[in-house]
């Protein structure tokens, strides 16, 4: 009698990552507001703050990485906490898929909604604010490891947050109160050269501030616009650091912080 081999880890989460793909497409309200958010914002507060091409370039560059950070840290936490609250964790449970398997399938998910989200705001940067796109196979190169290591992170931090909130009422606050503050601490709306300097210390220690540094790297017209940054430079080398930490401390928190339903483990 033959056995039959279960697929693994790696099969499971593909198939999982595609059964969430189809979900989230298929709610088409939670996909606009999702995909379409940070470009609304960027719409409106570019209008009303960008006066130069120069600064044009920045702030396209802090929405993008606040988007990428807003979709892996705030929405897959909260999907998280959803799936806890209406029973789906506690199914997989039961099935032979593990929660590696299932937090691939979530990643997946974040990687293809993160790369909409960061195609439509580069869309809107360059037909309302004619922000110049990067021209050069390094410039790509560096905004594919920034976002990739940004998503992989932050969506690890955002699953550890997401053990505190008992219902998805409670997520919204737990997972957008950090994530706004960060963005005033983070070059996002404010350059951090303008911040005091205990707020500049505070919002290096996350990973928001360096994603956004990582790709104002990218999209600055040239490197001259380096000083505008708290060390005065790009700092490339500690960005991948940073967040090369914080997805190590983000698997350590997972490990011990994830649970399949709000009563255990």
């Amino acid at each position: 009698m033959t056995t039959a081999t279960l697929p693994g880890t790696l099969s499971l989460g593909l198939s999982r990552g595609a059964t969430e793909l189809r979900e989230f497409f298929r709610q088409k309200e939670n996909l606009i507001f999702t995909v379409s958010l940070p470009a609304l914002l960027m719409l409106l507060l570019g209008t009303v703050y960008v006066k130069e091409p120069a600064a044009a370039q920045m702030f396209a560059a802090s929405m993008i990485g606040a988007g990428i950070i807003s979709t892996s840290f705030v929405g897959l936490g909260m999907s998280v906490v959803a799936d806890r609250e209406d029973g789906t964790l506690k199914r997989l449970r039961g099935t032979p898929m593990p929660f590696t398997s299932y937090f691939i399938g979530k990643i997946i998910l974040v990687f293809v909604s993160s790369l909409v989200e960061a195609v439509l705001l580069m869309v809107v940067a360059v037909l309302r604010f004619d922000v110049e796109l990067p021209s050069t196979a390094g410039k790509w190169l560096t905004f594919g490891w920034v976002f990739a290591l940004g998503v992989i992170s932050c969506s690890l931090i955002g699953v550890a947050l997401s053990s505190i909130a008992k219902s998805t009422r409670s997520a919204a606050g737990v997972l957008n109160l950090p994530y706004i503050v960060l963005q005033f601490l983070s070059g996002v709306f404010i350059m951090q050269m303008a911040l005091p300097e205990s707020l500049r210390t505070v919002g290096s220690f996350f990973p928001l501030k360096w994603v956004c540094q990582g790709f104002r790297s990218v999209f600055a017209l040239n490197d001259d616009y380096a000083v505008m940054e708290a060390a005065g430079s790009w700092e490339l080398g500690k960005i991948a650091l940073v967040l090369g930490a914080w997805t190590i401390v983000g698997l350590v928190l997972v490990s011990r912080t994830f649970k399949w339903s709000n009563t255990s483990r």
